[in-house]
């Protein structure tokens, strides 16, 4: 009972911050998911470095940073200048692993840049989810619909595979994942963006609709990318930050891989259809 509790109390706490994060104000979802972005990706650092690799955690938290809040300087207020910091960080990386002396110096770097790529620039892109027709208006709305889809997805998976899973999705990364619990997943998520599509007028119908069906593909495709970096590492969980609940990227393991193709997707439709 007690491990129950500790899971509802931080699990509810985690989501009134996240929802908080994401419609209160810019400013608000800067904040936190600016926080977030540097919790996870000094999560990802902490486990590689239990691969025999030592990136370089601050370079890479300081590279992350600039990162994500150039993406919102450039979004909210039309301005690209934090990008001429990121830049020569990135150059950086490799000119400072020649002064550490470290075993696997190449796999230090790859690593470093990997926490950038695979954690910081996910949630760094989330800014053009928010501000994602060039207008500087705040969408919180876009952004909130596919956190929805997300949890849509995960619940319907688990629900419908616990219940009547028999045929393994992908038996060698996660054996608890089934075709069944997928579809069902599947099913769910298209009838919520239908739902969301009758009050987030930002995005019509069938363009909540891809982007349902964006987040069941490239959502459990993330959930299993992230169970095999677990599995290599021979850990259960990427981390304890959310007592009951694992680590951060056990939390947005989908939300990595969606975030880059929902961004292309609005990308297409700012181009050729607005």
């Amino acid at each position: 009972m007690g491990n129950f509790f500790t899971r509802a109390l931080f699990g509810a706490i985690f989501v009134i911050v996240l929802i908080a994060g994401i419609v209160i104000h810019p400013f608000a979802f800067f904040a936190v998911f600016l926080g977030i972005t540097l919790l996870a990706n000094y999560e990802f650092y902490k486990l590689i470095q239990k691969s025999n690799c030592t990136p370089q955690i601050a370079t890479g938290l300081v590279a992350s940073a600039a990162l994500f809040s150039s993406c919102f300087a450039y979004t909210y207020f039309n301005n690209a200048l934090i990008f001429a910091l990121f830049i020569p960080l990135m150059i950086l990386i490799p000119i400072i692993e020649m002064y550490r002396k470290k075993e696997n110096p190449f796999g230090n770097i790859a690593h470093t840049f990997m926490g950038l790529l695979y954690v910081a620039l996910p949630f760094s892109i989330l800014n053009f989810l928010v501000f994602p027709f060039g207008d500087n208006v705040f969408h919180w709305e876009v952004l909130m619909g596919v956190f929805v889809l997300i949890w849509a997805n995960d619940t319907g998976a688990y629900l419908v595979g616990v219940n009547f899973g028999k045929h393994r999705l992908f038996e060698r990364i996660s054996p608890k994942k089934s075709w069944e619990g997928s579809i069902g997943g599947a099913i769910i998520t298209i009838g919520i963006a239908w739902l969301i599509s009758l009050y987030a007028n930002d995005l019509n119908l069938i363009q909540w609709i891809i982007i349902g069906a964006i987040v069941v593909v490239f959502g459990s495709l993330g959930d299993l990318v992230e169970s095999l970096l677990k599995r290599s590492l021979n850990i259960k969980d990427s981390g304890t930050i959310i007592p009951g609940h694992g680590g951060l990227l056990d939390r947005f393991d989908a939300l990595l891989l969606v975030s880059p193709m929902i961004f292309v997707f609005l990308q297409v439709i700012n181009e050729f259809f607005r």
